[in-house]
């Protein structure tokens, strides 16, 4: 038994978390670091990136704060020659950081989002930020993987890639209509289709891409939303921002050593029914 629990250890291994700072991606921060991995925890919120990394360090853990601007491509590639200069390697990319547009407290004066009038300019920023960001730190980390004959890849989908938005979730009676907008759905099914490429292009060269969709994660959301929501699961209920961290770890380590091309979908059962 301690065999199969060695397989989920990530000792001297080297982890890269993009937007990091976030609510997921400091959690999969930490679960890595906990594993034994050397974590870094980049985000373009330099602040926040340093505030996740202080707090893992403080638990004696092992992690390091980058800035990193993932739609430009100098940023991306100083972020993948720093971390081969500081730690000789780079194992584990978990491509976290994406536009999300929230419906918590803290996004409450969020626009409509209408489909008929969104701007080419917001759809060009999030086509930027949720694939052509991932793009550009998937093809920079690729290269120290192939040298090194082995890595991981996690791309961080959506249950809105997998099914279209239920937009009354965001209905308010006496308030305009909100919506989620086009481009959330459009670009997450677009990383399942990105990474499905990259398993079969990697095919016989040890390095494994795979898909992590979560389903929607408590954040301070008002009752009624989260009523609405609960009610389309099947456990009834929201996830817990850290019940997300079990399933990337399963990805990162060895013990997921025959998967690749896959989407492990935790959603309480959301796209069950």
């Amino acid at each position: 038994m301690s065999k199969f629990y060695d397989s989920f250890q990530l000792t001297d291994r080297i982890a890269v978390v993009t937007g990091a700072a976030g609510l997921l991606g400091s959690g999969f921060c930490r679960i890595l670091a906990n594993a034994g991995a050397s974590v870094v925890v980049a985000d373009i919120d330099e602040k926040g990136a340093t505030l996740v990394a202080e707090e893992i360090q403080d638990d004696g853990l092992l992690a390091t704060p980058a800035r990193v601007d993932i739609t430009d491509p100098s940023s991306v590639d100083d972020l993948v020659k720093s971390v081969l200069h500081e730690y000789g390697g780079l194992n584990i990319l978990v491509n976290s950081a994406a536009l999300d547009p929230k419906f918590d407290p803290d996004h409450h004066e969020q626009t409509s989002n209408a489909f008929e009038d969104y701007s080419l300019e917001a759809w060009n920023q999030a086509l930027d930020v949720n694939l052509t960001g991932m793009f550009l730190v998937s093809q920079a980390s690729a290269t120290p993987m192939l040298e090194q004959g082995n890595g991981v890849i996690i791309n961080i989908c959506s249950t809105y890639g997998l099914v279209g938005p239920d937009q009354r979730l965001y209905e308010r009676e006496g308030h305009p209509p909100q919506f989620k907008p086009v481009y959330y759905s459009v670009t997450k099914a677009g990383v399942l289709g990105f990474t499905r490429y990259l398993a079969t292009y990697y095919a016989g060269k040890n390095i494994r891409i795979n898909a992590l969709t979560p389903g929607g994660v408590f954040n301070d959301h008002d009752d009624e939303f989260v009523e609405k929501y609960a009610a389309r699961t099947v456990l009834g209920r929201m996830a817990r921002k850290d019940e997300l961290n079990g399933a990337l770890l399963f990805l990162a380590s060895d013990a997921s050593s025959y998967m690749t091309g896959a989407n492990l979908v935790v959603d309480g059962g959301w796209t069950a029914w």
